[in-house]
């Protein structure tokens, strides 16, 4: 019996030990001002990217056994600022549930009077309140609320450890960054569903067919997929999307954003007929 529950998650695993490995690296030897505040600038963008795989491994875990889950999930939280469980509690088992219904969605992006937030104040909003949420739904499922708590202690303790040892390297390697990662990663959920209210599952969600995003990503784009069936592994979303796509408005496509997309000067992308139906053949194909 393998480690991995999935093949495909050997690489991007490796990938994020070798950017973990990397930050310890810069915090333990970096002995100038400007070196950890470069590395900061330089690892914004894939840490965000970080985080996507973080969001699929609460939705299924990497791994078959509980302590390299655990060990895993340190990574990620001090990678993307989302600790154990918080996604579990916050999103597979809150916005998955509720995200049709917008007075109960954690992930809303209605304010308390019906109208639309903005990007930044739903960024900044359901960054802040990302933990308190989890905790709150948590009360349905006491035992992960345990976990996500007492996770939260131990990657807390550890930061605190960095930073005893060295303040300044750890607040440029390791909390800012967690705290940037977690608000980019709000940022980005906020164009998956804004402003779609439906009751069908394959109008609520914008996908992104963009190649290199959904390689940096795991698939996310293929975002309908994923709500249709949420525990389905990351390297199977484009298969079903393709099953799907006769039935997903072809309205409901998007550019991703930067660094894939500089400068683009339409937010959606709309599919022809044809563009449609090439995806739906690709399940025939095998493709």
């Amino acid at each position: 019996m393998t480690l991995f529950r999935h093949p495909e998650d050997r690489i991007p695993v490796l990938l994020f030990a070798c950017v973990f490995a990397l930050d310890l690296t810069v915090y333990f030897t970096a002995h100038s001002w400007w070196l950890p505040l470069l590395w900061f600038g330089v690892m914004i963008i894939p840490k965000g990217w970080i985080s996507a795989w973080n969001h699929h491994h609460q939705h299924l875990p990497m791994f078959r056994h509980a302590l390299p889950n655990r060990l895993l999930e340190i990574v990620f939280g001090f990678q993307t600022g989302v600790t154990s469980h918080t996604w579990f509690l916050h999103h597979v088992v809150g916005h998955h549930l509720n995200y049709l219904d917008q007075e109960k969605d954690e992930s809303t992006w209605k304010r308390p009077d019906g109208t639309t937030m903005g990007e930044a104040e739903y960024s900044l909003k359901t960054a802040l309140t990302a933990y308190p949420r989890a905790y709150r739904v948590g009360q349905k499922y006491p035992k992960a609320r345990r976990l996500f708590v007492a996770m939260i202690a131990l990657q807390v303790a550890l930061l605190g450890v960095l930073f005893w040892h060295d303040w300044y390297n750890a607040l440029l390697v390791f909390l800012l960054p967690m705290c940037v990662s977690i608000y980019v990663t709000s940022w980005a959920t906020y164009f998956h569903h804004v402003g779609l209210e439906t009751a069908k599952h394959q109008e609520a969600s914008y996908n992104i067919l963009h190649a290199g995003y959904n390689l940096m990503t795991g698939n996310l784009g293929y975002h309908t997929a994923h709500h249709t069936k949420q525990g389905l592994h990351w390297s199977k979303l484009p298969q079903l999307h393709a099953q799907m796509a006769r039935d997903i408005p072809a309205t409901l496509y998007r550019q991703p954003g930067i660094p894939f997309v500089w400068g683009a000067s339409e937010a959606k992308l709309e599919l022809t007929g044809e563009e449609i139906e090439a995806l739906a053949r690709r399940t025939a194909a095998g493709t």
